[in-house]
């Protein structure tokens, strides 16, 4: 166990009272300003004026809205009374009223233009406010500040040779990155024999640990539209890192949270039916502009790669105890593969736009000498909820926004990488034993 919130002495109505923050809804940004620049300062972000033209703009739309309604009612009396008028024979009356009808007319048209154009103004500029990060959460500038939650507790690999994974693949003819490049071009790999036998190995080995820890399997579309990009929280900030079909409007999707998630979008769900516990496999594809040099050589970054990917909806009194459950999954996931890993609390610096706690998982590479990331878990808490209006009704009727959670269970690429180098010997590639049921053979020779 992770035991991520034994500083609280389990106390779970404390966790939910103190730690988690409510949607980023204009009322509570007016009523918890204070509170939210202190969250977001530590994620290093400044621009704290956006939350005063929230707050403007919203007190625009609602007095536009105020007046809109005032008129629309005057001009309803007004229809009514023209009507009255011509069956009383008062037609010059009703001509006279006639006129102020046109009028109001002319003014509600302004009035609902106007309106339309603050609240596509606010919904704007709350798309660009990131998520409050937990109060957990260390501040800190970038990944070089992330706190070493949990350390492998046993040997790290010694190996007499160390032939990195893009040596081994060339060596065993198990992956061709050359073959991707002319198929397609860097960052695409063509994996090949037993190396497609071990991807598709641990594709099976982790959707089957799904299964077992109760998640229903779900196939899913490698593209979605705008909206399921947007809701999970993609758009706009990773629109630069997502591959984008212009002539259907439609995105690749970077993960399997984006479909899976929105699987429940514009739902109402019964508190019931809480958790809602979901996995998929599916490939994913991710721009990576700017990423180069020896540190993503090989499988260390690809364009498109494959993970299975874990996501929970839950109840919000129960979220962060799920967050320790999917945790202590992935943590499985690696202790049965025999990987060293380590676990990070990710600081503010380095959390995603839409988290609001995440810890990473890095595996040990003995030939790169160096950690490698293969998971992250996160709670969103109602982030991305308020986003796709996914709600629960509680016993009294009354409807609230669910927690989602997520966690890579597990990415391939880096989970193959130390496969391949830390179990090289002499004679060969030593499979993980969990594996061979799946792959049908224990060596790679």
């Amino acid at each position: 166990m992770l035991y991520l919130f034994a500083q609280f002495n389990n106390n779970l109505t404390l966790l939910i009272n103190n730690l988690y923050f409510k949607m980023l809804t204009v009322k509570y940004i007016k009523d918890n300003k204070d509170r939210i620049i202190k969250s977001l300062g530590k994620r290093n972000f400044s621009d704290f004026d956006i939350l005063d033209q929230i707050i403007q703009n919203d007190e625009r739309r609602k007095t536009l809205q105020k007046e809109l309604d005032t008129h629309l009612a005057e001009a309803n009396l007004i229809a009514s009374e023209i009507k009255m008028l011509y069956k009383t024979g008062k037609g010059a009356e009703a001509v006279e009223k006639k006129e102020r009808g046109s009028e109001l007319k002319s003014i509600n048209a302004a009035f609902k233009q106007e309106l339309s154009e603050v609240k596509v103004k606010l919904q704007e500029l709350l798309l660009q406010v990131p998520n409050c990060a937990n109060d957990i959460v260390p501040p800190g500038k970038s990944d070089a500040d992330n706190i070493v939650h949990k350390s492998w507790s046993g040997s790290l690999p010694q190996l007499r040779e160390k032939l990195p994974h893009w040596e081994l693949a060339k060596k065993f003819n198990l992956i061709d990155f050359e073959l991707g490049a002319k198929i397609t071009g860097a960052g695409f790999p063509v994996y090949i024999g037993q190396g497609a036998r071990l991807q598709r190995a641990l594709v099976s080995f982790f959707l089957d640990q799904a299964a077992e820890a109760g998640y229903k399997e779900y196939q899913v579309p490698h593209v979605v539209n705008e909206s399921s990009a947007m809701g999970t929280g993609q758009l706009p900030d990773k629109e630069g890192q997502m591959y984008y079909i212009p002539k259907d409007d439609l995105y690749l999707i970077p993960t399997a949270e984006v479909p899976l998630t929105n699987v429940f979008r514009d739902v109402i769900i019964k508190e019931k039916d809480f958790p809602i516990k979901m996995t998929g496999y599916t490939p994913c594809f991710r721009r990576e502009a700017g990423s180069y040099g020896a540190h993503v050589r090989g499988l260390n970054r690809l364009h498109q790669f494959e993970k299975v990917e874990i996501v929970q909806i839950q109840h919000p009194e129960k979220s962060y105890s799920t967050l320790q459950e999917m945790c202590d999954h992935v943590e499985g996931l690696l202790q049965k593969l025999d990987l060293p890993y380590q676990i990070l609390l990710l600081c503010g610096g380095d959390i995603g736009f839409t988290s609001a706690l995440t810890f990473d998982f890095e595996t040990y590479s003995a030939a790169q000498e160096r950690w490698l990331e293969v998971s992250s878990v996160s709670n969103f808490e109602t982030f991305q909820s308020n986003r796709l209006k996914l709600r629960y009704k509680d016993s009294n009727g009354k409807n609230h926004l669910a927690h989602t959670l997520n966690g890579s269970a597990l990415a391939l690429p880096r989970i193959v990488a130390t496969i391949l180098e830390n179990n090289q010997t002499d004679e060969g590639i030593k499979i993980p034993k969990v594996l061979h049921q799946y792959t049908g053979f224990d060596m790679i020779k």
